[in-house]
């Protein structure tokens, strides 16, 4: 089941102070059945990634470490700005919503998607994505 709206998802986290934690994810808990991951680091504070959208790909992103603005719009024009800075929580991006991601020089992000990379997947003009999703 896709969902249509970006929405934060918690991950269970296990452990104490004294030892440290763990989360999981696992393809029965989560929207979707991974086909890829991969993970960003050492972005300068002053660069914004993202500024696309996906015709298929649902995606979750969770900031590993230091702090992650994700910024969504959906093809309604609904925008939301969601801070992740905290490794047991993620933030679903399902198909059809611009995303850009603006991280602290320490973040670390991975990514979950949905499918396996294809270009043809994206939309990188944001007049493009209007266009296609407000119809």
């Amino acid at each position: 089941m896709i969902y249509k709206e970006p929405h934060i998802i918690d991950f269970k986290k296990l452990g104490e102070p004294s030892i440290g934690y763990i989360s999981i994810a696992q393809n029965g808990g989560l929207p979707f059945t991974v086909k890829r991951i991969f993970w960003t680091y050492f972005t300068p504070e002053n660069i914004v990634r993202g500024r696309h959208a996906h015709h298929k790909t649902e995606q979750i992103l969770v900031a590993l470490a230091g702090r992650i603005i994700v910024t969504t719009e959906t093809a309604s024009g609904k925008i939301e700005t969601f801070v992740l800075d905290n490794p047991n929580t993620g933030v679903y991006i399902p198909p059809n919503v611009w995303h850009t991601m603006q991280y602290s020089h320490t973040a670390s992000q991975m990514a979950l998607a949905s499918t396996d990379y294809e270009e043809s997947d994206y939309i990188r003009n944001h007049n493009e994505f209007i266009e296609i999703w407000s119809k």
